[in-house]
């Protein structure tokens, strides 16, 4: 696919949708003085290019009585066997992210249980007898200080 580039309009498209991804298009059209149509063509062109995925809640893990998070890194016993630990990985709830890192630790993953004791059976349960995992190392969070999306890369204008 050939090189996109964003314009005035799409960033400001972008910024309303990442407040307010529910917001209703005749709204946000008003909102940015043109018309429905347009903004129904720029959000489809945005998504056919990759740039906007689907629009999701997201769930609060405290609210729902998640008191422990961590973050894993994973070592294998042979950088081969990633694509299959990955496959296993995302068979287990908990783990709700899971990324290939440099290093001596291949995978790190982002952990919710409901506490410690949890915690420790999902990472000695479930992550190490998994075949091709060598060893786990485990940093509890305490808290998400804050989460946002990538800046918009500004491009130069011609």
């Amino acid at each position: 696919m050939s090189e996109f580039k964003l314009d005035a309009f799409d960033e400001r498209i972008i910024n309303e949708l990442t407040q307010d991804a529910r917001i209703p298009m005749i709204k946000l059209a008003k909102k940015l003085n043109v018309s429905n149509t347009f903004v129904h063509q720029r959000i489809r062109k945005l998504k056919a290019y990759g740039i906007l995925e689907n629009a999701t809640y997201r769930l609060s893990p405290w609210s729902l009585g998640y008191q422990s998070s961590a973050y894993t890194q994973i070592m294998l016993t042979n950088s081969k066997h990633h694509r299959r630990v990955e496959e296993e990985l995302s068979k287990i709830p908990e783990i709700v992210e899971c990324v290939n890192i440099s290093g001596r630790y291949a995978l790190l993953v982002k952990i919710y249980a409901v506490n410690n004791r949890d915690l420790r059976d999902v990472i000695y349960e479930k992550i190490q007898p998994i075949e091709g995992v060598e060893g786990t190392n485990t940093t509890i969070s305490f808290e998400t200080a804050f989460r946002r999306n990538v800046p918009l890369l500004i491009h130069e204008k011609n």
